[in-house]
């Protein structure tokens, strides 16, 4: 809603000061001047961008208008998800983990938390790391430098919508000057009218450059700004994976290394500590499913 609600007062605001001065708003509807800027604009965002990030593009554009950000909901079943897990593995041991990660769309563990089941590169993620844990001694270290190398790559794919974006932002502008250009060389063909047709084409010409000013800095600008802030929100997701699975891999207790997790949530998000020990203790609303261990320790017990 946030970016319609700024589109809104931005056109109401141009719209509504160039016709308070005494503008024609009727000038401004220039179509073929809108198809020349924005068609070139495309074309070359095409032409500059693989297929695959201009569908990401797509994707990353409606994730920006819907505001497709975690809510402190997901943080708490990504928390929860993984308290459960830990536990399981301290209490049960690495077989009785092992069929929960190594098939996690059948599992009673994954099913109770649906935000990450529902979330493929989120579940993968994790399911990674616990076989990692499951199948190897590797030293936290060791485990750190990949996750770090992993995060670094994917975010480096999520923000390539907001790079391709910019990178049009820039360019809208000069060709918005190709559209005025165009219509200059159509009014000169018809230098010999009226003073009054050629103020018209001239006219008509200069709204190719106000198109491309004007979409540059109040639409594809902002709009990749939007795309990089909410890539970066989803993001956090797999910092907390990180945070918490390390801390766990270094020996402390699962709900400490719940703890490391938590911190890594904004500020503005971040759920409260009973709101974590509620939400693990208990399970995800409708009950923890049987067999899974839910008790949490005792505040200050290792």
């Amino acid at each position: 809603m946030s970016v319609f609600l700024g589109l809104a007062i931005a056109m109401a605001s141009l719209l509504g000061g160039f016709a308070a001065m005494g503008g024609h708003v009727a000038v401004l509807l220039q179509p073929w001047e809108f198809v020349i800027v924005f068609g070139i604009a495309f074309g070359t965002f095409v032409v500059a961008n693989p297929l695959k990030v201009v569908f990401d593009t797509g994707r990353a554009i409606l994730e920006a208008i819907t505001n497709s950000t975690p809510k402190r909901k997901e943080y708490l079943d990504v928390l929860g998800l993984l308290y459960t897990i830990m536990r399981e593995f301290r209490a049960k041991g690495r077989n009785e983990v092992e069929p929960h990660i190594e098939n996690p769309e059948d599992s009673v563990i994954f099913q109770q938390y649906k935000s990450v089941a529902n979330n493929p590169a989120l579940r993968d993620f994790i399911c990674d790391y616990f076989r990692i844990l499951i199948v190897s001694n590797a030293r936290p270290h060791e485990i750190e430098s990949l996750m770090d190398e992993e995060l670094m790559t994917r975010m480096r794919d999520q923000m390539k919508p907001y790079l391709a974006l910019s990178l049009q932002a820039e360019s809208l502008p000069a060709i918005g000057i190709v559209a005025a250009v165009l219509g200059v060389v159509k009014a000169m063909g018809a230098i010999d009218q009226s003073p009054a047709i050629l103020g018209g084409l001239i006219g008509a010409a200069l709204v190719g450059t106000f198109a491309g000013i004007f979409s540059s800095y109040a639409i594809v600008g902002p709009m990749a700004n939007k795309v990089k802030s909410v890539r970066e929100k989803k993001g956090r997701l797999y910092v907390i994976v990180k945070q918490t699975l390390l801390a766990f891999m270094n020996g402390a207790a699962p709900q400490i290394a719940l703890e490391h997790g938590r911190k890594t949530i904004s500020e503005i998000d971040r759920p409260s500590i009973d709101e974590v020990e509620s939400q693990t203790m208990v399970g995800p609303v409708g009950g923890a499913a049987e067999g899974t261990v839910h008790e949490m320790p005792q505040k200050g017990a290792a």
